[in-house]
């Protein structure tokens, strides 16, 4: 099945490429933003470690609240008029961290983290089949590297930006730094930091808005999905769809734990007085960007989207062993990887979080298309049902998060290898159930 607009074509497919690259940009600088947020907020706010982790919670469980009636607004609107209304919510979210930011109010915070995702939530539920739809099936892993490419990329800009202009003098400061000032001296710095969320957020949602108006009447053209004749005796509940079903279990572990090696760094690495905490989250996603890298080469060329799954799992399994028995206190491993590139050098466990990002990095462009196989014009609902697993950065998190406080942020990484495990049993045998009955 193919997209039944011009799109479809070779020369066509160009623009529209263009266009959702340029979002799936902003879907990278706004959810990592998170990765700055969370030691940030915790600073701000004076919060718990579990506390600072409901800023993710926040964020991503907008994406499981309102997957379903985003679909029903993409099936009323079209997928054009849609993703400029999520580019108008996710703006309306960055304005309300105006008011938040002056009122140092938690739950405000998390209000706008709220409606942030709930603009993403239609983009993403837009976006991905349309770039899943837009060509062959067999090289969408491919473009959806592509589109992850620039997501990690600008993931890895938004916390140095974030760091740069929201923290400006004061980047150095950490967990333990404000820790150590004295009652008077620290209520005067908590309300410098807070002050400088105000002006970036403005700016952001002033573009997002000006994005909006020019994407609802930019070129960009509908994906319109055909009906095969065969359709006719296809199932129509997406339980009906074991590969859909088991997908959407292994996005939702892939996200959890994507979440935790992107925001848990800051949070740890704020704890050990590591210098630049904020920033830590751009180091996985450069792994990240990697990951991608090597994907667009070597798929379909060299494995296939299973294959790349697998080898995904199974790096994430060996690397979530190696940070549970790290030393916090040696820089070894970063000295090896960057160090002779005069880079700042991080404890073994901090590296080993962030190279995390490359094991992660080609675990979504390969689900995508393994889950929606076969579903034709159920691609919308099962798109929706996709990014519902999205929760699983909402959730997952929190999990760590309270494991840390109740164990030690060491051991709680004990918790991805039951993820990792699920997600190899998707790429090896679960994507090729097509039908329960076999099983």
């Amino acid at each position: 099945m193919q997209a039944g607009n011009p799109a479809n074509s070779q020369p066509n497919a160009l623009i529209p490429m263009l266009i959702i690259g340029i979002l799936f940009f902003i879907f990278g600088f706004v959810t990592w933003l998170n990765g700055a947020l969370i030691p940030f907020l915790q600073i701000v706010c004076e919060l718990t470690e579990s506390q600072a982790l409901l800023i993710a919670f926040s964020f991503y469980i907008a994406y499981v609240v309102m997957a379903l009636p985003m679909a029903w607004v993409l099936d009323k609107t079209g997928y054009k008029k849609a993703m400029s209304l999520g580019l108008g919510l996710i703006a309306v979210g960055c304005l309300l961290f105006i008011p938040a930011s002056y009122s140092r109010e938690f739950s405000v915070f998390l209000i706008a983290q709220f409606l942030v995702g709930t603009g993403l939530t239609i983009l993403q539920t837009a976006s991905n089949p349309y770039i899943v739809k837009i060509g062959p099936q067999e090289t969408a892993a491919v473009r959806i590297s592509i589109m992850g490419l620039l997501n990690k990329f600008a993931g890895f800009i938004a916390p140095i930006v974030f760091t740069a202009l929201v923290l400006g003098e004061f980047s150095q400061v950490n967990a333990q730094s404000i820790a150590a000032l004295s009652e008077a001296d620290k209520v005067i710095q908590i309300a410098a930091l807070a002050d400088g969320l105000v002006k970036p957020y403005a700016a952001m949602a002033l573009v997002l808005f000006v994005l909006a108006i020019l994407l609802n009447f930019s070129s960009l053209p509908d994906l319109v999905l055909e009906k095969p004749d065969t359709e006719n005796d296809a199932p129509t509940k997406l339980t009906a769809y074991p590969q859909l079903i088991l997908g959407v279990i292994a996005l939702f572990l892939y996200v959890g734990v994507e979440v935790i090696a992107g925001d848990t760094i800051g949070l740890f690495g704020s704890q050990l007085g590591v210098e630049n905490a904020t920033t830590l989250t751009s180091y996985t996603m450069a792994f990240m960007v990697l990951g991608y890298l090597l994907g667009l080469v070597i798929i379909p060329s060299i494995v296939n989207q299973s294959q790349a799954l697998s080898g995904s799992a199974i790096l994430g399994i060996i690397l979530s062993i190696a940070i549970v028995f790290s030393n916090s206190q040696s820089i070894q491993i970063s000295a090896v990887l960057w160090g002779w590139m005069g880079l700042n050098l991080l404890p073994d466990t901090i590296t080993l979080i962030a190279i995390l990002g490359f094991a992660n990095a080609l675990v979504w462009p390969a689900i995508w298309p393994l889950a929606l196989d076969g579903l034709f014009s159920l691609t919308a609902r099962g798109s929706a049902l996709l990014i519902m697993a999205i929760s699983g950065g909402a959730i997952l998190p929190m999990v760590y998060g309270i494991l840390a406080e109740h164990f030690s942020s060491h051991s709680a990484y004990w918790m991805m290898l039951p993820c990792y495990g699920f997600i190899l049993f998707y790429a090896v045998k679960g994507h090729k159930i097509k039908a329960w009955k076999q099983y």
